[in-house]
């Protein structure tokens, strides 16, 4: 008997524990769900620098700034092979896959064998602050 009283509790104590940690999770706000609805910010103007931009890889974006004060965004998915792309350097996109280039002004392809450009993904700038618009 001592054997099933001592299951008993150590089960119980298990949901407990399984309660609250399920109760820790579904509450309060999810960043990434926020961005998806269009509230949450994504990056500092600030963080985005002119003639570059930022790959947000958990967010499926890539940000640039073409030209001070002009912001841009784009998926992050390659148009050629669906890779991720994962840099912006020298005012290019870079997908490190098989080397295709875009430019951060419009996402149109600077280089294949991409031939189709990086989907735009409509953005808002309020002070400093880039988020999905």
């Amino acid at each position: 008997m001592s054997g099933v009283a001592r299951r008993t509790v150590v089960a119980a104590a298990g949901s407990a524990g399984l309660v609250a940690a399920l109760a820790a999770c579904g509450g309060g706000s999810d960043d990434k769900n926020t961005a998806a609805e269009g509230g949450a910010t994504l990056a500092r103007t600030g963080d985005i620098p002119v003639g570059g931009g930022k790959v947000l890889a958990d967010q499926g974006l890539v940000i640039t700034q073409p030209k001070a004060g002009e912001f841009k965004a784009f998926s992050s998915k390659c148009t050629h092979a669906g890779c991720a792309v994962s840099s912006v350097k020298d005012g290019a996109i870079v997908c490190p896959c098989h080397q295709s280039h875009f430019d951060v002004s419009d996402g149109s392809v600077k280089s294949g064998p991409a031939t189709s450009p990086l989907p735009p993904t409509p953005i808002q700038v309020v002070g400093d602050e880039i988020s999905l618009g």
